[in-house]
C-alpha cells in the first residue's frame, strides 16, 4: 500500500513514494509552481499517474487551515485564502490529506525523528528560508486554526533589531544577506575562520533565536526542541550556544533537551507521507 507525501516549498516540490514499512520506494523534486493553485493541482496528478498510489498527503506554508482546507496567507506563493485541498482533492481519484509544512515536520521528528518516544511537549524549530515553530503536546500538533507557531513573524520590541520581525534576523535566509554571503553554511564557514562580521551575525542570530525559543518553553512547558532546516546543519556551532542561551533565559525553569532534526530538511515531506499513511488506511 504505497503513499505519495508532498511538500511545497516557495522554490521547489519534494516528492517521496513509501512502502507500508515506510521504505523510501521513489523521490523526487520539482520546481514550485507560483501562484497557480490549479497547476499545482496537475502537477500532483501526474505524480499520481508516474507513481500509482493509494493516497496523497500535501503540505504547504504558511498559515494553513487544516480543517477547512485552506491556506490563508503563504506570501512566497502567492496564496491568500485558497481552497488548496479542494482544488486538488478533485484531481485525484485517492484520498487526500493536508496540511502545514512545519507541523508536519513536527509529527515526523515526533513520530519517527528526534523526540520519538518524547511523551511531553515537545517544539520543532526548522530554522531555513523563514523561521517558524509547531508544537507536539501528548501525541497531539497544536495548530489553532493555523495559527500556532509563526515564531518568525514577531516583532522585536527592543535592542538593535527592535522592529524588525525575529526571521529578519533569525533565519539562514537573514543571516545569509546580513554577512553578505550565497548562503548560511557559507556564513558558518566564515565563522570558523574567524571572520568578525560573520561572527556578530551568527551571535546576533543565536541570542533572537535564543529568546524566542525560550519564551515558548516558558509558556507551554518544552520537554524537547528539536532544531531543523538549513541553519541545524551547522551543527555544534549552532546547537552549543543556541542550547546555552536558552538555558541562560528559563533560569529555574526545566531546561529542555535541545537536539538536531533526525529527518534533516526532509522532516515535511516525512510528515506529508504519515498524514497520506492516516487517510489510506
Amino acid at each position: 500500500m504505497p503513499v505519495l507525501g508532498i511538500d511545497v516549498g516557495g522554490t521547489s516540490v519534494k516528492a517521496r513514494v513509501t512502502g507500508e514499512d515506510g521504505a523510501v520506494l521513489a523521490q523526487w523534486r520539482e520546481p514550485t509552481p507560483h501562484g497557480d493553485v490549479a497547476a499545482l493541482a496537475a502537477m500532483v496528478r501526474r505524480f499520481t499517474e508516474r507513481h500509482p498510489v493509494d493516497a496523497v498527503g500535501l503540505v504547504v506554508p504558511g498559515v494553513v487551515d487544516e480543517r477547512n482546507g485552506r491556506c490563508l496567507l503563504a506570501v512566497n506563493l502567492g496564496w491568500h485564502d485558497v481552497p488548496v485541498r479542494d482544488v486538488v482533492a478533485a484531481e485525484l481519484a485517492v484520498p487526500l490529506a493536508f496540511g502545514q509544512d512545519v507541523r508536519a515536520g513536527a509529527l515526523a521528528e515526533f513520530r519517527t525523528g528526534a523526540a520519538a518516544g518524547d511523551g511531553g511537549t515537545v517544539l520543532f524549530v526548522p530554522v531555513g528560508t523563514g523561521l517558524a515553530g509547531a508544537l507536539v503536546v501528548r501525541g497531539e500538533v497544536l495548530d489553532s486554526g493555523g495559527w500556532a507557531g509563526e515564531l518568525g513573524q514577531v516583532l522585536l520590541a527592543e535592542g538593535p533589531h527592535a522592529g524588525a520581525r525575529v526571521e529578519e534576523i533569525a533565519s539562514a535566509a537573514a543571516v545569509a544577506r546580513r554577512a553578505g554571503a550565497p548562503d548560511a553554511l557559507t556564513v558558518a564557514s566564515l565563522v570558523r575562520q574567524g571572520d568578525p562580521k560573520a561572527r556578530a551575525v551568527w551571535e546576533d542570530c543565536v541570542r533572537v533565536l535564543a529568546e524566542s525559543i525560550a519564551w515558548t518553553v516558558a509558556v507551554a512547558g518544552c520537554s524537547t526542541v528539536v532544531v531543523g532546516g538549513g541553519l541545524a546543519e551547522a551543527g555544534p556551532l549552532l546547537l552549543d550556544p543556541l542550547a546555552r542561551e536558552v538555558a541562560a533565559r528559563t533560569g529555574v525553569l526545566r531546561t529542555p533537551a535541545l537536539v538536531r532534526a533526525a529527518h534533516g530538511d526532509a522532516a515535511a515531506v516525512v510528515g506529508a507521507t504519515l498524514l497520506a499513511r492516516e487517510v489510506a488506511a
